[in-house]
């Protein structure tokens, strides 16, 4: 079989992100409800390009620090405070999950960027009590946070061991 005959294109990360945490969810002796699946996937495609991890201060580019931008979204208006602590969360999903690895080299380490984004969905769940027509979805995001992660820990174990997959997706969306 060649390349281009054992080649999926999808129509997105999106999809390809969601066909593959799916597939591993249903592997899971817990799984979780599709609702969660479907909104990991989206952060996945949203997040997916590196410069979203990082922000510019003062003409400087530098990693976001998660703690301390959630401890500053506390002084922020409602509004803004939602939009950060939404970031925060988004962020430390996938830096927990996708690029855990990274962590470890690092002197703060995955548990202090769970728990950054476990408070920051419990603190984003007071101001959208309902999502994607579940009540508590933050709260329950924030319960399952480490599962979450667990499950986009597998898809980056994934691309690990066949980088090309997920690149010929990329490609695909580029050229769609």
């Amino acid at each position: 079989m060649t390349q281009a005959t054992s080649l999926s294109l999808e129509n997105s990360l999106q999809v390809f992100f969601y066909d593959l945490l799916q597939d591993f969810n249903r592997k899971s002796h817990r799984p979780l409800p599709n609702e969660m699946i479907y909104y990991a996937s989206l952060v996945m495609d949203n997040l997916g390009s590196s410069e979203k991890y990082f922000e510019e201060v003062e003409g400087k580019v530098r990693e976001k620090i998660l703690g301390l931008k959630l401890l500053e979204s506390f002084q922020l208006p409602k509004e803004k405070q939602k939009t950060a602590v939404k970031d925060i969360g988004e962020t430390a999903l996938l830096l927990c999950g996708y690029f855990s690895e990274s962590l470890n080299k690092k002197i703060i380490d995955t548990k202090y960027y769970n728990e950054v984004g476990i408070r920051a969905y419990g603190v984003l769940n007071s101001y959208v009590p309902r999502a994607y027509n579940t009540p508590n979805f933050f709260a329950n995001m924030s319960r399952h946070f480490l599962d979450v992660t667990q499950l986009i820990a597998l898809i980056s174990e994934k691309h690990e061991q066949d980088p090309e997959q997920v690149f010929l997706i990329t490609s695909a969306k580029k050229a769609v």
